[in-house]
């Protein structure tokens, strides 16, 4: 069992926190998922501590605990919830084998939220994370912000993001990251075609 780990070396590697909603960050702990090679952002059971410690879902106030067994379950859970997540903004139907996850993770006791310095309080802290997560999930496929939910359209970029713009127009998870690329390569594209004087 660990607890939390320094920040990663590897900038890709730290965790973005820019969905607008626990289940789309914990889905984007996989990165560049069109890619041959995606990016996992959870490579060992302290990176998932770590993880639960960022987006505030660490019961008690203290670093989670987390085995490799724990990973393994949540890394299941991940990829469960981002097919339902993809499968309902497609208006299709989820497979029985990520619902019977997703149900028995949901039915599983949540973090209960405490007034006073301490957030939350949980038997289980890492169940229980994983547990409010997966409540979200349903909760977000089962009413009406999923018509809000867009991947982001930078080619190398798979993340999900609640468009909460004004105008429901949101094309990047971020203007900090996808947005400000497309927009300088947009800017180079353009001084390319610019004849020199």
């Amino acid at each position: 069992m660990t607890g939390t780990s320094a920040p990663p070396a590897d900038p890709a590697l730290a965790f973005p926190f820019i969905g607008g909603r626990p289940c789309l960050d914990f889905v984007a702990t996989l990165g560049r998922r069109h890619a041959s090679a995606p990016l996992e952002r959870l490579p060992d059971p302290a990176a998932l501590a770590r993880w639960f410690t960022e987006a505030e879902l660490a019961a008690d106030g203290e670093p989670v605990r987390v085995t490799a067994r724990d990973l393994t379950g949540a890394r299941d859970l991940r990829e469960a919830l981002y097919r339902l997540v993809r499968t309902s903004m497609a208006g299709q139907a989820p497979e029985p084998a990520d619902v019977e996850l997703i149900n028995e993770a949901a039915a599983r006791p949540d973090l209960a939220p405490q007034l006073g310095p301490v957030r939350w309080t949980a038997r289980q802290p890492a169940r229980a994370a994983l547990a409010t997560v997966t409540r979200d999930a349903v909760l977000l496929v089962r009413g009406p912000l999923l018509e809000r939910v867009k991947e982001c359209e930078n080619p190398d970029c798979s993340l999900l993001f609640l468009d909460d713009s004004q105008a429901r127009r949101r094309r990047w998870c971020s203007m900090d990251r996808c947005g400000n690329l497309a927009k300088v390569a947009g800017y180079r594209s353009r001084s390319r075609g610019v004849p020199a004087r």
